[in-house]
């Protein structure tokens, strides 16, 4: 589930909760501003630049009824977040961090502030676990952090648990769980589940390590069968290459979900692949 706005309707369907709950349409359709200028929104309302007053302009204008921009990321963040998890509660609902790509947060306002111009192919950039602490846009998933704590510590829905997305190695997996645990989000309090995507050959290459440390995986098939075959699934030209249902991509989604199943952890599946 994308947008808040169709969890209740969706929620009288047979379901056993939501496998994957995305951020992106919350920060895209809500929010429309860039993280990190909101974070920074001060520094750069001290700009003379022409162009960062434009942009300091269109952020007043979305933002009017918020003095502190910071907050006003949090909140909105967390009431669409709050929104799908009460439609399923008391059923878990997982919440995926963001996944935006470097030119998909250019796209919001002020994201060119904020976004390499250089990145040849995001698809394989600055996604996922890489930016979560890097000390560039740590302020932003700490603010992220913030919203799902108020969802579970004051509207009171520990239902929602969470997943990491395109988290390249054990170490960034640590690095990320560190984090969270500082910004009060600890895997197990509360009964707090964490998981990670299974879209990396180095996911499944590793699982079992992965899985030292996670809570289990969720198989997101679009971007490990491009990854597995070496194709860019942006690119039109070899787009007919990328099907699921290639016997390495089937290799390696069955061995992630004996291996959960041997270690009775969760396993998931989030695609248009899973239909």
């Amino acid at each position: 589930i994308g947008a808040p706005e169709i969890a209740f309707k969706t929620s009288f369907l047979p379901n056993d909760g939501v496998g994957l709950a995305r951020e992106e349409f919350i920060i895209a359709e809500k929010i429309r501003a860039h993280p990190l200028a909101l974070y920074h929104y001060k520094k750069l309302k001290a700009s003379k630049d022409k162009e960062i007053s434009k942009i300091i302009k269109r952020i007043d204008e979305i933002t009017i009824e918020h003095k502190d921009k910071r907050e006003y990321f949090i909140k909105e963040l967390a009431e669409g977040i709050a929104q799908i998890g009460a439609a399923f509660y008391p059923k878990p609902v997982i919440v995926r961090f963001s996944d935006f790509k470097t030119n998909e947060y250019a796209q919001l306002v002020g994201g060119k502030l904020f976004e390499p111009e250089d990145e040849a192919n995001p698809m394989l950039g600055w996604r996922g676990a890489s930016r979560y602490y890097d000390e560039k846009f740590k302020p932003a998933f700490l603010m992220e952090c913030e919203a799902i704590k108020r969802v579970r510590d004051i509207f009171g829905l520990k239902n929602i648990e969470l997943m990491v997305p395109f988290c390249r190695t054990v170490e960034e997996g640590e690095k990320v769980l560190d984090l969270m645990k500082k910004a009060g989000l600890k895997k197990g309090k509360d009964g707090l589940r964490v998981y990670v995507m299974c879209e990396i050959p180095s996911n499944v290459i590793s699982a079992e390590e992965f899985l030292k440390i996670f809570d289990g995986m969720s198989i997101g098939s679009n971007d490990l069968t491009q990854l597995t075959l070496g194709i860019d699934r942006d690119n039109a030209y070899i787009q007919k290459i990328g099907d699921e249902r290639n016997p390495a991509v089937k290799n390696m989604i069955g061995e992630v979900i004996q291996l959960c199943n041997k270690k009775k952890k969760y396993c998931g599946i989030c695609s248009p692949a899973s239909a």
